[in-house]
């Protein structure tokens, strides 16, 4: 046991205490933080046109500051891109993230020398959470990989700007530092097929005992190595223990995953945002994930059901509820206020609190009222693989609304199947029959003939990959859309079908 994975074993039941406190008093620790943020950034041009100095309650909150999107927000970001102080968090941004958002287009979020470090200690309290549980810290002896986005930031008005995850990357800890790969000349190629190329040659020969990414391109990794090695993973890299992921639902992917690695391995999923990071995984026994309460966050809640209503009812973390679909609503001292995240989740248990992601509100499928969700369609793929005995390398879907003449509207699944199943009409009627279960109003809607069963487009090998690099899209952060209320993404794959 080297001299790190011994350290880090105290370390980590210390940590694994503190969370445990935090789970015990969550909304304590929640009224704490709103009453710092609002007594933080009251000076601020946000604080002084919102009247934070009258803001007592959280009632008070919610009557001065509405909810926004990104789109509602950005008069007061260009005001802080074009390097003006005390906008929406006093002085000036430490970094801005650039990412690419899946409904605004290209977003500039504002990271705060008092917000990075909810972006930095969120991963390394899920990775000790893990030490405390399993006993497991070998893995620290190891090389370390994250498969991100460039760690170059170019200068903007002043502000450093970059992606997520290259800005994380200038905060790696030192003692890890040693460990970790690529090197930064390789992590710095902006063309990703060129990127991963690159990793492959300076991994493959190295013991790597964690690797960590989005599940499809750390896959599209390991095809490379696989490629030119003709050995699995496990071959390739003997003490390969732990993936941590973030970004997509791991369990699509999983038995392609372990099929290529050769065996199972622990992974830890994260619940990373460019706005904060807002859970992760803290027990192998349980597939859902801590609520990072206690990280200069304050969260709030929209029932998704309600979330387009005129005047949607919101709520704190005090008068949550198991089982509802909630639109996550934050402010934090990044100096986001009110601010729609996009993202839905559902809590498994609100003592302690603890969550599921199920989507994006914008991210469903209401063409005709159903109103199905990632979750529902995950959950029904997931079903059928496993009844059906095929993997999947990824996949999307859309409502046809005006099928050819003669034809009722039906759902359009594209699917790129590693190993196919083994009879694709039972697996497609499975597959309906599942999401039927899961969701009332599509399985009305299928029983008073309103729509016709789902059909199963089956892609070609890599379609999805092409698809992503058509769009410029290939790697770092970007993510496929699961779902879409229209076309524009189906009709492009139309190209891609076997």
């Amino acid at each position: 046991m080297s001299f790190l994975s011994a350290l880090s074993k105290p370390i980590a039941s210390f940590t694994a205490g503190a969370l445990r406190h935090q789970s015990m008093n969550a909304v304590a620790l929640q009224e704490k933080i709103f009453r710092k943020l609002i007594r933080k950034a009251r000076r601020t041009i946000f604080g002084k046109d919102h009247w934070f100095g009258e803001i007592k309650t959280y009632d008070d909150f919610t009557s001065r500051v509405p909810v926004r999107d990104y789109e509602a927000m950005k008069p007061y970001i260009d005001r802080m891109l074009k390097g003006e102080s005390n906008i929406l968090w006093p002085g000036k941004p430490l970094y801005v993230s650039k990412t690419s958002g899946t409904t605004s287009g290209i977003k500039y979020i504002p990271i705060t020398k008092d917000s990075i470090s909810n972006h930095i200690n969120s991963t390394r309290n899920a990775m000790l959470a893990y030490i405390a549980e399993t006993g497991k810290a070998d893995f620290l002896n190891g090389k370390l990989i994250f498969i991100s986005g460039s760690p170059a930031l170019e200068n903007k008005n002043g502000l450093k700007v970059g992606r997520l995850s290259g800005i994380v990357n200038h905060h790696v800890p030192q003692y890890l530092r040693r460990n970790q790969l690529p090197s930064w000349d390789t992590n710095c190629i902006e063309d990703f097929e060129e990127k991963i190329d690159s990793i492959v040659q300076e991994t493959m020969s190295q013991n790597m005992t964690m690797i960590s990414g989005i599940p499809p391109w750390v896959q599209m990794y390991f095809d490379k190595l696989v490629s030119n090695t003709g050995k699995q993973i496990k071959d390739i890299f003997p003490d390969f223990s732990l993936f941590i992921y973030g970004g997509v639902n791991y369990e699509p992917y999983r038995k392609k995953f372990e099929q290529t690695i050769g065996k199972k391995i622990d992974s830890i999923e994260l619940y990373p945002a460019s706005e904060g990071f807002i859970a992760f995984q803290d027990s192998q026994k349980k597939n859902d994930l801590f609520l990072n309460i206690n990280s200069g966050i304050f969260f709030e809640f929209i029932a998704a059901s309600e979330f387009f209503k005129e005047n949607p009812k919101r709520i704190s973390l005090r008068d949550v509820n198991p089982g509802v679909n909630y639109a996550i609503i934050l402010s934090n001292n990044a100096g986001l206020w009110g601010y729609s995240l996009g993202d839905t989740i559902k809590f498994t248990s609100v003592n302690p609190f603890r969550i599921v992601v199920t989507g994006r509100i914008k991210h469903q499928i209401t063409a005709f009222g159903e109103h199905v969700i990632a979750e529902e369609v995950e959950n029904a793929l997931m079903e059928s693989c496993a009844k059906h005995h095929a993997h999947v390398a990824e996949f999307t879907l859309a409502p046809q609304v005006n099928p050819e003449a003669g034809e009722k509207p039906y759902h359009e699944w594209f699917i790129e199947f590693d190993r196919l199943p083994d009879d694709i009409y039972k697996f497609s009627r499975t597959l309906d029959e599942s999401l039927a279960r899961q969701n009332i109003y599509y399985k009305d809607l299928i029983s008073g003939n309103i729509l016709q069963p789902l059909k199963v487009r089956m892609m070609k090998k890599d379609s999805f990959i092409d698809y992503m690099r058509s769009q410029g899209k290939l790697g770092g952060q970007n993510k496929m859309p699961r779902l879409s209320n229209d076309r524009a993404i189906a009709d492009e794959l139309k190209k891609y079908i076997q």
